[in-house]
């Protein structure tokens, strides 16, 4: 049994729909579903602004069958990859598991980056108060080292 968080995001098309689907294909391993937040663009900046959560999940899967599924549902969404960090229908990224390391250039653990993007730990924080992310330190404390403009909670908007 291992127990992952992903991140889910999408600015192309219909946002909120592509995120069910995400949330839809985890279903039988839903631990936790975050809130939705709206956030400005990362990387490419020019392009619309994102609807992005957290799932948190567990399961009978190890960390190269997370990306799998992951994967999947992104093909399934009509996803293609033309422009690093350009717009997508669905981004599906496994930022940790169980607190695997890996350095594989196909599934780096924890996610690059994450540390210091708020369109992860945002809502992860609000989904898991306590969490750590593996060899960063306690969510809580990367949040609090952040600039949060850009990033807004929509309640509005509903996964589960």
């Amino acid at each position: 049994m291992s127990r992952a968080v992903l991140s889910v995001g999408s600015n192309l098309g219909d946002r909120l729909g592509f995120l069910r689907q995400a949330v839809a294909g985890f279903a039988a391993e839903l631990v936790a579903v975050s809130p939705v937040y709206e956030t400005a663009p990362w990387g490419v900046t020019d392009q619309d602004d994102f609807l992005n959560a957290v799932l948190v999940v567990a399961g009978d899967l190890g960390p190269w069958e997370w990306l799998r599924r992951g994967q999947g549902l992104e093909d399934a969404s009509g996803r293609v990859r033309t422009l690093r960090w350009g717009p997508r229908t669905l981004d599906v990224d496994v930022v940790t598991v169980d607190g695997v390391v890996s350095d594989d250039p196909k599934l780096l653990l924890p996610h690059p980056g994450a540390h210091e993007r708020a369109t992860v730990l945002v809502p992860w924080l609000d989904v898991e108060p306590g969490a750590v992310l593996p060899g960063h330190g306690r969510v809580a404390d990367l949040v609090a080292d952040l600039d949060l403009g850009g990033v807004t909670r929509r309640d509005d908007l509903r996964l589960a």
